[in-house]
């Protein structure tokens, strides 16, 4: 789409790359989509009942104006109902990946990587941007590390630029 049709249409937003991001396919594992389906199933359920409780007391302290419980209560129940629709909207429209071994990197591998002009080799698992945890080994398939190395095959070298320059990888395998 053209930028500035997005812009006329949707004025709120004002970068590309956020609309961009938005409607990227989001990939999950099958836990992780178990996972997040317990959560809604929580904020749904319990969640939801104590924050219309908590909004119910603060209501009856009194001047709404001037009440801090009242507003607080108000915001929680905006942050869980929009946790709510972001859960809704990602488990309808996800693809649901299972780890993947073949010859090509794609959404799902477990890949094997050596920096150029570094010692020893790390371990990254290509997932959706859901599911990041660098900590773990898990890289978005969006960030610029999953982005260059999607589709690469065992050997093949890929480069991307960060904040400290253009680094080059070798791909050593595909797990």
């Amino acid at each position: 789409m053209h930028y500035n049709y997005i812009c006329a249409i949707m004025p709120h937003i004002t970068s590309l790359n956020f609309y961009l991001m938005s409607e990227a396919r989001q990939y999950l594992t099958k836990e992780k989509f178990q996972e997040f389906k317990t959560e809604l199933d929580f904020l749904r359920t319990e969640r939801r009942k104590a924050v219309a409780e908590n909004l119910e007391y603060a209501k009856k302290l009194g001047d709404l104006a001037e009440n801090a419980e009242y507003h607080e209560a108000r915001q929680e129940q905006a942050e869980v109902e929009d946790r709510i629709n972001h859960l809704e909207n990602l488990l309808k429209t996800a693809m649901i990946v299972d780890d993947q071994h073949g010859d090509t990197v794609v959404v799902g591998s477990t890949v094997k990587v050596k920096k150029e002009g570094e010692e020893g080799m790390k371990t990254y698992k290509v997932v959706g941007s859901e599911e990041v945890d660098m900590e773990h080994g898990k890289v978005s398939n969006l960030s610029p590390l999953g982005v260059s190395i999607l589709g690469k095959k065992k050997g093949e070298t890929f480069d991307f630029t960060t904040p400290k320059g253009k680094v080059t990888y070798t791909l050593i395998s595909i797990e």
